[in-house]
């Protein structure tokens, strides 16, 4: 599958998503931008605004499995990745898979369970596999984690540590559909008769596998990467910032930039791509000091400053 193919099957599949959610276009190719980076993606906003929908929508449009894990406060690692049980009938025991074991699991409300529950995750995120009772199990291939917490001020939620935010490729946030688009929530449900927009399948798991590897192939000019590895750097002079962002975030922007290039129909990284995942993807890896927490400081608003101190690079005919 060659680049132009590539960014031909993710718009189709992004009209079936947006036929679907009723959402920002910008915020579903964000998504996608984690799905071809073969990372992972933390979508943060307030109850009711179609995460869990946008996650189980995608992947039926990418014909891959599905299962959602609902994070409560009482929810046990083994209930993420599987335990053994004993088979009476064999007289031993066996492995039975948890609901980690799909193509894309989605975890819902993930700050809702105690630190420990979401570090469940960090061996699968990071490694695409997990470890019970000292014994090592592949995941699916592909294998994404879409996951929905609400913001930390509501009741009920714990702060997600470090490492975890970390292994996220990207962070965004669905927002509230336009006029528009909650006036055609009403008319969709208006008429109960009538059947909602459900999703097709556009591809299967083996295209998936296939445009996953497109990135790979995109070129990247020295100066663009440099552009990438600074733009990363920077983060870690800003007075505001305690811990910027981390040579393994600088390698998630990376692929990113690349992923999103794949997007865009190119065959090589323009600085469009990088600006374009720049927020996503760097703003929720910094960690700020106590006095910009007070003053409310937005992550988002150190990026664009760091956008502002580095220079552009210009590209080579």
């Amino acid at each position: 599958m060659d680049h132009a193919e590539a960014s031909q099957v993710c718009g189709e599949v992004l009209d079936e998503v947006e036929r679907t959610v009723i959402g920002d276009r910008n915020f579903f190719e964000t998504v996608l931008t984690a799905v071809l980076a073969d990372g992972h993606a933390l979508l943060e906003d307030v109850p009711g605004t179609g995460k869990t929908l946008t996650a189980r929508t995608l992947s039926t449009a990418l014909g891959l499995e599905f299962n959602r894990i609902q994070f409560t406060p009482d929810l046990l690692p083994a209930d993420i990745t599987g335990t053994h049980v004993f088979n009476e009938k064999d007289r031993e025991f066996e492995f039975s898979e948890g609901p980690i074991f799909a193509n894309v699991v989605l975890a819902d409300e993930i700050n809702r369970a105690p630190p420990k529950t979401q570090a469940a995750l960090l061996e699968a995120m990071e490694e695409e596999q997990v470890t019970v009772d000292g014994e090592t199990h592949e995941l699916p291939s592909p294998f994404f984690v879409l996951a929905t917490q609400n913001p930390v001020e509501q009741e009920g939620t714990f702060q997600l540590p470090e490492a975890q935010v970390d292994r996220f490729t990207v962070k965004t946030s669905m927002g509230y559909p336009d006029r528009d688009g909650e006036l055609e929530l009403i008319n969709r449900r208006a008429d109960r008769t009538a059947k909602a927009p459900v999703a097709e399948a556009m591809v299967d798991r083996e295209t998936v596998v296939d445009f996953q590897a497109v990135p790979e192939t995109v070129d990247v000019q020295q100066n663009v990467r440099e552009y990438i590895v600074d733009l990363g750097r920077e983060t870690r002079q800003d007075s505001r910032v305690d811990v910027g962002v981390s040579p393994r975030g600088v390698q998630r922007f990376f692929e990113a930039s690349r992923a999103r290039a794949v997007l865009s129909g190119r065959s090589f990284v323009a600085p469009d791509d990088v600006q374009a995942v720049v927020q996503p993807v760097l703003a929720h890896r910094l960690v700020l000091t106590g006095e910009a927490q007070v003053r409310d400081t937005e992550k988002s608003e150190i990026i664009e400053d760091v956008l502002d101190r580095v220079a552009v690079p210009e590209m080579d005919e």
